[in-house]
């Protein structure tokens, strides 16, 4: 796959989250954030089993199963999902879908850090660049933040570990080339132990969920199933650095499905915000892109 296409799937990943954070606090009107989460990762799960199935069987036929050490990777990935999604779900049941989008997206400032610390990789240069010209134009976006409050708290600890799992997600889809496999076990391995939480502190009901069903389904099967896995498909071919900033447009998207769904209007502050965003993401893919042509005739 060429980076062009993987950068392409991965913009449309956060299209499909932009829509996400209004399922996601919709459907706490009629049920627990533990339940809901519970309910969109089983649905997520089971989807994409098959997927799954067939790209093991395809890709490693004969071949080993996944290493201790990969095996290892996909429960930490599992257990900073479970972090970073109850985190999120959490906080947006005390804060607006506004401040939801601009605080998550501050893992963009968190993946180079992650990289760094762990593997001592040092990002391009342009990324200390993009970074923060990407954080900018997502605050400008949103028309900055409403009342600051506990809600805001848990979405910026979220982000810390959103951006362990955008990292952890390139680690892996590049290190078993298996992305739809990582996806499946992940969502499986997160939906256990929330379960068992839903059970213990909430009391979900068949009612409480057909409530919600359109919001699960469109969690379960497009934002868990779907998005995500686009995102480690796409992850093989793009630095975990230059992904972060990629995928931080989900504010952009949400923006605009506001405008086309709910006929919201961005202010000229949120349009240059938008521009901003963009011209992050061709600063972050187009200037190494650039450098890697110009030293091909210096190489030869």
């Amino acid at each position: 796959m060429s980076r062009p296409v993987a950068v392409l799937l991965m913009l449309l990943a956060t299209a499909i989250w932009g829509l996400a954070f209004v399922s996601q606090k919709s459907a706490m009107e009629s049920m627990g954030p533990l339940t809901f989460s519970a309910a969109r990762l089983w649905l997520g799960a089971l989807a994409l089993s098959p997927l799954a199935l067939l790209e093991y069987r395809r890709k490693r036929p004969n071949g080993p199963a996944l290493t201790r050490r990969q095996w290892g990777l996909v429960v930490l990935l599992s257990g900073v999902f479970l972090c970073a999604s109850l985190l999120q779900q959490y906080g947006l049941l005390f804060t607006t879908v506004t401040n939801g989008g601009f605080l998550t997206s501050l893992y963009v400032l968190t993946v180079p850090i992650i990289a760094w610390v762990a593997l001592r990789h040092r990002p391009h240069p342009v990324i200390y660049a993009g970074a923060p010209l990407a954080l900018l134009g997502i605050y400008m976006l949103n028309g900055g933040l409403d009342a600051f409050n506990l809600g805001d708290v848990l979405l910026i600890v979220s982000a810390v570990f959103w951006g362990g799992h955008v990292f952890l997600v390139g680690l892996l889809a590049r290190d078993t080339g298996l992305p739809v496999v990582i996806s499946a076990l992940s969502f499986g391995l997160t939906a256990i132990p929330i379960t068992i939480l839903c059970f213990a502190f909430e009391t979900p009901t068949l009612a409480g969920m057909a409530g919600g069903w359109v919001q699960i389904a469109y969690a379960g099967l497009l934002s868990t199933g779907v998005a995500y896995t686009l995102q480690a498909i796409g992850q093989q071919h793009v630095p975990s650095s230059n992904a972060a900033i990629i995928l931080s447009s989900e504010s952009l998207f949400a923006a605009l499905a506001g405008a086309l769904l709910l006929n919201e209007r961005l202010s000229i502050l949120g349009y240059a915000g938008a521009a901003l965003i963009f011209c992050a993401i061709i600063l972050v893919e187009a200037v190494p892109a650039l450098n890697a042509r110009r030293a091909r005739p210096a190489a030869t």
